[in-house]
C-alpha cells in the first residue's frame, strides 16, 4: 500500500468508555490538517467493547484500521501498531487523548528524529493532575535520568513521533512490553545517536489512569533490565541501524 504523511497509532486496552470520542476527534483533526493520513488502533486483548467500537468506526473509513492482538501490554501494542504503520512520520497517542492533536504542528516544527511530548519543557502545562501522581512521576523520571536516559525530563508522556526510518531501526529491537517501554525506545535512540527533541504541550489529566505505585516499582525493574540488555549487546542492531528482530 502507498505511504501516507502521518500515521496515528492508538494502543487501547479496555477503553470502550472513551475510544469513540477519541477516534472522532483524531479523524476530524487529521481530515482538516493532513493530506494523507491513517489511524491504526491496536486492541490489546480488551475484555470490553473496545474492539467492537474501533471496528465499527473503521468500517466507515478505509483510513482507519484495527489490529486485534492478544493482551501483551502497552509496549507490545505500540510496537505492533508502529511496525504496521505506513506513515512517513508515525505518532503514537494514548487512548484518552489528554494531548489535543492541535498541538501536533509543534512536533513537525521540531528538528529531530524522535520528537516527544513533554509536560516539563518550558511552556508546558499540566491541567488537573493529582498531586500524588505528579510526585510519583517526577520521582520515576529522576531515576530514569540517573540510570538510563540523562537529559530527558519527561519520558512517560504518551505522545511520541518517529520518522519511518527510525521506526524500522528501533522498534524491531525493542523488548519491553510494560510501563518502561518509552524509556527503552529513548535509550535505544540515544545509543544510536539520534536527535531527541522534547516539545512542550498542554496536558489534561483524564480520570481512569492505570498508573499506581506498584506500576512504578515494576517499571524500575524494567529500567534495570534495559541497562542490562545494553551491557549484553542486545540492542546493538539498533545502534548500527540494522533493521532486524531479536
Amino acid at each position: 500500500m502507498d505511504p501516507v504523511d502521518l500515521s496515528v497509532v492508538i494502543p487501547a486496552y479496555n477503553e470502550s468508555g472513551r475510544l469513540l470520542d477519541t477516534l472522532y476527534r483524531c479523524r476530524d483533526w487529521l481530515q482538516a490538517s493532513v493530506p494523507r493520513w491513517e489511524i491504526v488502533v491496536v486492541d490489546d486483548g480488551s475484555e470490553d467493547e473496545t474492539r467492537v467500537i474501533a471496528s465499527d468506526v473503521a468500517a466507515t473509513d478505509p483510513r482507519i484500521s484495527v489490529i486485534a492482538a492478544e493482551h501483551g501490554g502497552k509496549g507490545a501494542a505500540v510496537r505492533r501498531g508502529m511496525l504496521a504503520a505506513r506513515g512517513r512520520w508515525c505518532f503514537f497517542a494514548d487512548a484518552d487523548l489528554s494531548m489535543d492533536l492541535n498541538q501536533l504542528p509543534r512536533f513537525f516544527a521540531a528538528d529531530g528524529d524522535v520528537i516527544i511530548a513533554s509536560r516539563e519543557a518550558p511552556g508546558a502545562r499540566r491541567v488537573g493532575e493529582p498531586w500524588s501522581r505528579h510526585v510519583i512521576g517526577r520521582a520515576f523520571n529522576l531515576i530514569v535520568r540517573l540510570v538510563a536516559v540523562p537529559g530527558v525530563h519527561d519520558t512517560q508522556c504518551g505522545y511520541k513521533m518517529f520518522s519511518a526510518e527510525v521506526v524500522r531501526q528501533l522498534f524491531p529491537v525493542a523488548r519491553q512490553n510494560g510501563f518502561a517501554f518509552d524509556v527503552e525506545l529513548l535509550f535505544l535512540a540515544r545509543r544510536a545517536g539520534l536527535r531527541i527533541r522534547e516539545v512542550p504541550i498542554t496536558w489534561l489529566y483524564r480520570p481512569g489512569s492505570r498508573v499506581r505505585l506498584r506500576t512504578g516499582l515494576t517499571a524500575f525493574a524494567q529500567i534495570l533490565a534495559i541497562r542490562w540488555n545494553g551491557l549484553l549487546g542486545r540492542y546493538d542492531a539498533a545502534a548500527r541501524g540494522v533493521h532486524q528482530p531479536t
